[in-house]
């Protein structure tokens, strides 16, 4: 067994800005553009009980919170804080895997610094992090990272939690399914609907049932809710897709436009597969709709994709299978995933399990 703790940042972004920005503190406040094609990139806890939330159009938002005070994001500013708050990390481990500028996995099986046990690396980590930056920090500490993602949202904000082995099963069997991480709005619908709304309502589904009805997700279904997941702490980030999008001023409304617009998109993210030398064999297209719906449609080949002409003859067909011309269009998207230097990673990684060992948490 592995010890891992998952640090996950308060509202990182508007955090920041309520710290440096005295005026902004204890009011709901949002980061992002307020303007009719605004996005809101995060929201304040405060504009959060009023419903605000990331990804979220700045309308919207207004809609749910009139007196809510968007200010632009400083993206410069917030990498800064997370390099000071990763600088923290790496005197604990070396296993750090960073999700995003606000939150990272990390592996203190065997710490460099500290005690051996892992809930107190995660207080003092917590501790040092406030003390370094003056931002709160969330922390769920287990055997694994699902069962340490979800620890990390138990007692938000500035809380941490921590799932013992023997704890896990009859943790996750009174567990919402909506609250697994990796099971999102419209699975758990499908779940409602199957009579599934807990851990131990999800474990009296077999594999192959599992495996039927959801496809290859069905069996990481199966072993979470029992606690199992191996996946290590990637501590040397492997770039799992290359992508570039595009938003407009004006809705697009025909074939033609939205074409135009991935060809040029095509083009751009052969430069980005030339440059870093690692082309995949998934094509995905996005489409957000006027409406603010996104729709992803994908494309698998047996071999590598790296040229824009290809790309766009593997588009057209999957823009004809959404609705964009029914609904118009505000962005467009294209990306490979399935990439070379991943696939390369995942063969080298294929080794036997190693001895399991019980360690103190």
């Amino acid at each position: 067994m592995r010890k891992i703790i998952h640090i996950d940042m308060d509202a990182f972004y508007a955090s920041v800005e309520q710290r440096d920005n005295p005026e902004l503190r204890g009011i709901p406040l949002a980061v992002g553009g307020g303007g009719p094609r605004g996005v809101v990139a995060a929201a304040s806890y405060e504009a959060r009980k009023f419903g605000v939330r990331s990804a979220m159009s700045g309308a919207k938002a207004r809609q749910l919170c009139p007196h809510l005070v968007f200010t632009r994001p400083n993206f410069e500013k917030y990498k800064e804080v997370s390099q000071q708050i990763r600088a923290l990390f790496l005197e604990y481990t070396d296993q750090v895997e960073p999700l995003s500028l606000d939150e990272a996995y990390l592996d203190v099986t065997n710490p460099k610094l500290g005690p051996p046990s892992a809930t107190i690396i995660a207080r003092e980590l917590r501790r040092r992090i406030f003390e370094t930056t003056h931002l709160t920090a969330s922390a769920g500490v287990s055997y694994c990272k699902f069962l340490a993602k979800i620890a990390s949202d138990l007692n938000k904000p500035n809380g941490m939690a921590t799932i013992l082995p023997h704890e896990a099963e009859a943790f996750l069997e009174k567990l919402e399914v909506e609250k697994f991480h990796g099971i999102g709005k419209a699975t758990t619908a499908k779940m409602h609907k199957m009579g599934i709304f807990n851990g131990h309502d999800l474990k009296q589904h077999a594999l192959h049932d599992l495996v039927r009805r959801f496809g290859k997700v069905g069996r990481f279904y199966y072993n979470i809710v029992r606690g199992i997941d191996d996946r290590a702490v990637q501590s040397h980030s492997i770039r799992k897709s290359l992508s570039t999008e595009e938003t407009f001023n004006t809705d697009l409304g025909t074939t033609e436009e939205m074409m135009e617009q991935i060809a040029l998109l095509a083009d751009d993210l052969q430069r980005r597969i030339e440059r870093a030398d690692n082309p995949g064999r998934t094509l995905t297209l996005k489409v957000r709709y006027a409406d603010f719906r996104i729709v992803t449609r994908s494309k698998t080949l047996d071999h590598d994709i790296d040229k824009a002409e290809e790309m766009i003859a593997l588009a057209a067909p999957l823009l004809e299978d959404t609705e964009a011309i029914q609904r118009k269009v505000r962005l467009l998207g294209l990306g490979v995933s399935n990439l070379r230097k991943e696939r390369e990673e995942q063969q080298r990684e294929q080794v036997g399990p190693g001895e399991q060992l019980m360690l103190e948490f």
